[in-house]
């Protein structure tokens, strides 16, 4: 099967349905929608007077650092990856699962799932962390639902890897996929800044961009920064010459008689005390090794 058969036959379409589901959005997919779907029936009960679906959001949805509204659960760290899987309506839920279908099918297919299933992951917990940072300077308090800001990087993503996809805003107006991806950006941007207290969760759209922005630089360019990085280490390294030889190479050799032994024997191991020389320098023999070479000395 050729490139452009494989992209056919596994590149989403609206009207033409799938052949093939990947297992990562398959998965996201029927996780996200259960869990709502169960969120929701605990509507209808209560522990206390307390609805059920509030005890539910208060341990797993992401809540500030710190806040000044008194009875406010508090932050948890199991909460940068389980408020992924929360959501405020049926109309957040469809958005966001719709554009986990529309861009991610084609990045699993490209990507593989282990791969797509880390990227998915680690743009939500930036997201996260970054909605934790910035939105109480720009007057958010509240708690934060939704995998947007795994998908915003998702989407990001698509826009670098596939710039000239076509994509049809409203079903009817075509826009290459580069375009429409710093569209969104631009508008999250002027709304983080201008309009956070309208309820939604800006920056944590925007971590989620930068999150998976990063990602792929790191990506394209780990060879350069592990080399980078090793390169630093050996800042902090001793030089060779101040190096302590390994305890191998300086273990006691038992001292041979060489009255008793033959020459070939001798030879052997003078060559073998002569390499030692070689690597870790006279003063690091044994004192039976240098009794050995100074008697094959004056034998010789």
């Amino acid at each position: 099967m050729s490139y452009y058969q494989t992209y056919n036959y596994y590149r989403p379409s609206l009207f033409g349905g799938f052949r093939f589901f990947p297992p990562v959005i398959k998965s996201l997919l029927i996780a996200n929608a259960g869990i709502f779907i169960f969120v929701y029936i605990m509507n209808f009960f209560s522990i206390g007077g307390v609805p059920v679906s509030y005890i539910i959001r208060s341990i797993f949805a992401l809540f500030p650092l710190f806040t000044p509204i008194s009875g406010m659960p508090g932050f948890h760290i199991w909460q940068l990856i389980t408020y992924m899987f929360l959501h405020a309506g049926i109309m957040h839920l469809f958005i966001n699962m719709f554009a986990l279908w529309m861009f991610g099918m084609e990045l699993e297919n490209n990507w593989g799932s282990k791969r797509f299933l880390f990227f998915y992951f680690a743009c939500g917990i930036i997201a996260g962390i970054s909605n934790l940072l910035l939105g109480p300077i720009f007057g958010q308090e509240g708690a934060t639902i939704g995998a947007s800001g795994a998908v915003y990087g998702i989407l990001l993503a698509y826009g670098i890897i596939f710039p000239n996809r076509q994509i049809y805003i409203y079903f009817l107006f075509p826009i290459r996929a580069k375009y429409f991806v710093m569209l969104f950006i631009g508008l999250e941007i002027f709304a983080g800044v201008t309009g956070t207290q309208d309820g939604i969760a800006h920056f944590a759209h925007l971590g989620g961009a930068a999150g998976g922005y990063l990602l792929l630089v790191l990506e394209k360019y780990k060879p350069q920064i592990y080399r980078y990085i090793k390169d630093f280490l050996k800042i902090y390294q001793k030089p060779e010459r101040f190096s302590q030889p390994k305890k191998e190479d300086v273990s006691e050799a038992k001292y041979l008689d060489i009255d008793n032994i033959g020459p070939e024997d001798l030879q052997k191991k003078l060559d073998e005390i002569l390499d030692k020389i070689g690597k870790v320098g006279y003063q690091n023999l044994t004192e039976d090794e240098k009794k050995i070479l100074s008697e094959a000395s004056k034998k010789l």
